[in-house]
């Protein structure tokens, strides 16, 4: 099987593409940051710079481990069920799942080693100048020489080959099992983890009303609090949809018309599949949301009382800054891989759209407003969490409701979500739409 794997990378190269791209940006990331360890364990380097080094590089470390693992899952989850009809075959010809699993499992394990072997040059080169940022912040001192070994090179290729071949064996493992078997199952377990996010989330938050308006680490409360209700809302998201398309069908019917209708009707019928676009757009709203605000309150607070900036406050600031820099790239690459499988899938549907009379134009307006829809859903849930950390932050540390900082940064957010998930959605389904309807429908068929 590992034989065949190597010759069905060869053969189709291009299937791999996205996954090759999560497993690179990952692997220069996490080879990026791990440097630090090195360049910390070298002789001569203070104890200040060291420890301002070794704090970024686990923080960071840890958010770039989940991250990487989810946007892997999500591209291969993605290639997997394109697959289905391969894997239909070789089961037919007396293929065993277990065989099937370590085909998948062998060709992601190749593809993470490729990723993580072409981000070394990158790595070195995002090693040298993030030293040299926190050189030019102040948060380690100039006579530091950049490192890059064991540990760059060890949690790079580890990290990445693990987190490949998990997500690859998960993949194939929903894929090769029955769905009806596991539904309720998998059901009660979703709402089951959610609930206890969101109740955590709510724990944490509520907790910033018990800390005193001077604690250093006050900042943590709100902002593992709005992360958590964000990853609440986003493993609900299959029955907040329903709720939400039970509350907007009237509404969309008389503002979009038959293609407000139509879309309202697709997403109650495919609501758990495209609720796999929620995931990644409401833990990218929530989580940028809250860590941009509250840090923006939090340095206005230290300018606006004339204190000096300590070397603590500089490294929570960047890492903030990093880790919602982290979530933006892998989140734009789960929504942008889930957006295209779920759209170019349907060609079969859109050609028997064509077929019964629809023009090019309505099915894409029918695929606007199922963009549209998700697209509010998403940011308002993701808004909430957002806004659940940001006023107790702010009401404990400045006794006022809301920040000073405006809706840029929060429009901002929202702009980059929107522009992703209607140019993916309307970009992939004018793609598909090039297909004559007859040859859609017969090679789907």
């Amino acid at each position: 099987m590992l034989f065949l794997a190597v010759r069905s990378i060869r053969k189709r190269p291009g299937r791999f593409l996205a996954t090759l791209l999560s497993a690179f940006l990952g692997a220069v990331i996490i080879m990026t940051f791990s440097s630090l360890h090195d360049t910390a364990a070298a002789p001569g380097v203070d104890k200040v710079s060291s420890e301002s080094m070794t704090i970024a590089a686990s923080v960071v470390g840890g958010y770039g481990s989940l991250l990487v693992f989810f946007a892997i899952a999500s591209t291969l989850t993605v290639s997997v069920r394109q697959r289905a009809e391969e894997i239909h075959l070789l089961r037919c010809t007396g293929a065993t799942p277990a065989q099937i699993a370590r085909m998948v499992v062998g060709e992601s394990a190749v593809v993470a080693l490729a990723g993580a072997v072409l981000a070394i040059g990158p790595a070195v080169l995002g090693g040298r100048l993030l030293l040299d940022l926190f050189k030019d912040s102040g948060q380690v001192a100039a006579h530091v020489d950049p490192a890059f070994g064991a540990m760059a090179l060890g949690s790079g290729f580890g990290i990445t080959v693990l987190a490949s071949v998990g997500a690859a064996f998960l993949a194939v493992r929903r894929a090769t099992r029955s769905a009806v078997a596991r539904r309720p199952s998998r059901s009660r377990a979703r709402t089951l983890a959610g609930c206890a996010a969101l109740v955590a989330g709510a724990g944490g938050v509520l907790t910033t009303y018990a800390v005193d308006s001077t604690e250093e680490m006050l900042m943590a409360f709100p902002a593992y609090g709005a992360i958590l209700l964000s990853v609440g809302f986003a493993v609900l998201a299959p029955s907040l949809l329903g709720r939400t398309l039970g509350l907007l069908r009237g509404p969309l019917a008389a503002v979009g018309g038959a293609g407000g209708y139509l879309s309202a009707r697709n997403l109650r019928r495919r609501g758990a599949e495209l609720a796999g676009v929620l995931m990644p757009l409401i833990i990218f709203t929530g989580v940028a949301t809250a860590t941009l605000y509250i840090q923006g309150v939090e340095s206005d607070r230290v300018t606006g009382a004339g204190l000096a900036r300590t070397v603590e406050d500089k490294n929570v600031e960047t890492l903030n800054l990093v880790v919602v820099g982290i979530i933006v790239v892998f989140s734009c690459i789960m929504l942008v891989n889930t957006l295209y499988a779920a759209t170019s899938y349907r060609s079969r549907e859109f050609g028997q759209q064509r077929l019964a009379g629809a023009t090019p134009g309505q099915v894409l307006r029918v695929v606007g407003w199922e963009a549209v829809i998700l697209t509010l859903t998403g940011l308002v849930l993701g808004t909430v969490a957002g806004i659940a950390g940001i006023i107790p932050f702010t009401m404990v540390r400045t006794d006022q409701v809301l920040p000073d900082q405006g809706p840029g940064t929060w429009l901002a957010i929202m702009a980059v979500a929107t522009v992703v998930t209607l140019g993916t959605s309307l970009g992939t389904a004018r793609r598909t739409l090039r297909t004559p309807a007859i040859d859609a429908v017969t090679v789907a068929a």
